[in-house]
């Protein structure tokens, strides 16, 4: 009897750690909460359109919140949600000059026993480690930089004489930074640059150049923090009075960090007769491939993008969802290649230039 016994509870023991798996069963039931920076990012709202439709489509109750790039706002509001019985959290934080935010957030869902999904906004490491229920979601953006920047010096190599409208045989550039203490906006800026300069190089050409010699750090960054066209078109506008081809300094080539930025640029380039279908082009690359962006390719006001892929995003996301809903491993069903470590996926880029 006793060993009929040990052989039943030997067998529940298997039964009970098989049906587990990593998330330990089957999760909450009540809505998901998905947490945006703010509603107005055209990227961000790709990756929300097709987050709504994948959670419908698995029939997934949630709701969606925008932060209208507040951090105080978005801490008010997760928790709410929990307040509410949010069963997980997935979460675009908007301060990511600090570990702060993110790691309060944490700290919140830790204390719910609910688990918090990062995306596409950098979080740290040491962050999402902190807590076994909590996984981030984005690029490695380093390589954004990297395939911008070669993307970049391929063009000006090819065109130098069309881009050189001065002839005074070097580049001169603006670089449109996102936001400062953002390690996305960071690595953009650094190596949009630095490996167009290799490109360039490689060529017999000399660096780039940045159009304002009394600017030391060369980018202008969106002092909010949002990425935006109205802070590159404002900026732009600005800079075109002073560095123009009449007075022999004209802003030869835009880099911008994303194409909402790319596109204020192309706002500003028009007013002042550049980049209208006829005469003559600045070059302006972004990253992310809006649709905007894309017609804006199209039509030969930009010249290329860094395909940050919205759609893969939000399936990898409801993926997840899914998985610690289900009580699942945490990455079951995602690419076992764009899987790092633990704690992240890394959704692949992609150079788009309308030809590809």
């Amino acid at each position: 009897m006793k060993k009929l016994t040990a052989i039943l509870l030997a067998a529940l023991l298997v039964f009970s750690f098989a049906a587990c798996g990593q998330n330990g069963g089957p999760g909450k039931t009540g809505e998901v909460s998905v947490f945006y920076y703010t509603f107005s990012d055209t990227y961000i709202s790709s990756v929300r359109t097709a987050m709504d439709s994948y959670l419908k489509a698995n029939n997934i109750e949630f709701n969606n919140y925008d932060a209208n790039g507040n951090q105080t706002t978005q801490t008010e509001q997760v928790q709410t949600a929990i307040a509410k019985g949010s069963s997980m959290l997935i979460v675009n934080v908007v301060d990511t000059g600090s570990n702060d935010a993110a790691q309060n957030i944490v700290n919140l869902a830790k204390a719910a026993n609910i688990p918090v999904v990062f995306f596409n906004r950098s979080v740290d490491e040491s962050v999402v480690s902190s807590y076994d229920k909590c996984v981030f979601v984005g690029t490695d953006y380093e390589m954004a930089g990297h395939m911008q920047g070669k993307m970049i010096g391929e063009y000006l190599v090819e065109n130098y004489g069309k881009v050189d409208l001065n002839g005074d045989g070097k580049i001169s550039y603006v670089m449109f930074k996102g936001q400062k203490g953002n390690m996305e906006a960071i690595a953009r800026t650094q190596y949009g640059v630095d490996d167009c300069n290799a490109v360039l190089t490689a060529a017999g050409k000399p660096f780039l150049e940045f159009y304002d010699p009394s600017n030391t750090d060369k980018y202008l960054v969106d002092q909010d923090g949002l990425w935006s066209s109205a802070a590159a078109t404002n900026y732009l506008s600005t800079a075109l009075a002073q560095y123009s081809e009449a007075n022999g300094n004209m802003i030869e080539l835009v880099i911008a960090n994303n194409d909402e930025m790319a596109l204020g640029a192309i706002s500003a380039l028009q007013a002042a007769g550049y980049n209208t279908g006829s005469g003559k082009v600045i070059p302006v690359f972004g990253v992310d491939a809006t649709d905007a962006a894309k017609n804006a390719i199209a039509n030969g006001s930009m010249i290329g993008t860094i395909k940050q892929d919205a759609d893969g995003m939000a399936n990898v996301l409801v993926q997840l969802t899914k998985n610690f809903r289900d009580g699942k491993a945490t990455f079951d069903g995602v690419d076992a290649a764009n899987v790092i470590g633990t704690w992240r996926v890394n959704i692949p880029y992609a150079t788009y230039t309308g030809e590809n």
